[in-house]
């Protein structure tokens, strides 16, 4: 199966090279994703953009992919479901949830001149990195690539109500399987409450398990 792996916030292609060599021993097809502005220099790109990676991604597939999403890019996994319903197999999504119709993107953290740079470890403290070492950490932050706000501050457009057809996949790492249905169920998460085949699946890890647990996650993508 082709697999394609986006990363969220500040990350490129390379955030999923441990998972990959899994993926690709279990007989898979790994494609991590390099968006634009997000480590092929476009500092202008948009949201817009990025979902056209994406789709360019599906595209070129030569059958219909598993789409993964990790963080934030939960909803370009999402707004890929949307854009290519027929052509998308499932949607994972892994630390995250897509964002509803009218939103904006990924609106969390400060912008100065124009991007959202990585703003360090103190945001992520408790559940998110407790799992991570200083190396990790170190390499995170090292890699971390500052986002257009052109990206951030885009606003989401869900047209095509076939998404919820997609089969989605949620694996929670620094929440609970409970805990993610019980947000659900709340209306916390419109989009994943509308959805008709969702399981969720637990990794214990932090909000980074591709760092983390990168072999554990690859057997749970493909379980």
């Amino acid at each position: 199966m082709d697999i394609l792996l986006i990363a969220g916030l500040w990350l490129d292609g390379s955030a999923w090279d441990d998972v990959v060599p899994t993926l690709e021993s279990l007989g898979h097809r790994p494609v991590p994703l390099t968006l634009p502005g997000q480590g092929d220099g476009a500092a202008s790109a948009t949201l817009e953009d990025q979902v056209a990676a994406v789709l360019a991604a599906i595209d070129a597939a030569p059958e219909k992919p598993m789409v993964v999403g990790h963080s934030a890019a939960c909803t370009l996994a999402w707004l890929a479901a949307d854009a290519r319903p027929e052509k998308v197999a499932e949607v994972v999504l892994i630390g995250g949830f897509p964002a509803a119709d009218g939103e904006p993107y990924a609106d969390f953290f400060e912008a100065k001149d124009g991007v959202v740079p990585f703003p360090g470890w103190g945001p992520f403290e408790g559940p998110d990195s407790a799992d991570l070492d200083e190396e990790a950490r170190r390499r995170i932050a090292a890699a971390a690539i500052p986002v257009p706000t052109g990206v951030t501050k885009g606003l989401v457009r869900l047209v095509d109500e076939r998404r919820f057809d997609v089969p989605v996949v949620l694996v929670c790492p620094e929440f609970t399987p409970a805990q993610a249905q019980e947000w659900i169920g709340a209306g916390d998460v419109p989009e994943l409450g509308k959805a008709k085949h969702i399981d969720f699946v637990d990794i214990d890890s932090g909000h980074w398990p591709m760092v983390s647990k990168p072999t554990e996650l690859a057997g749970l993508l493909v379980s």
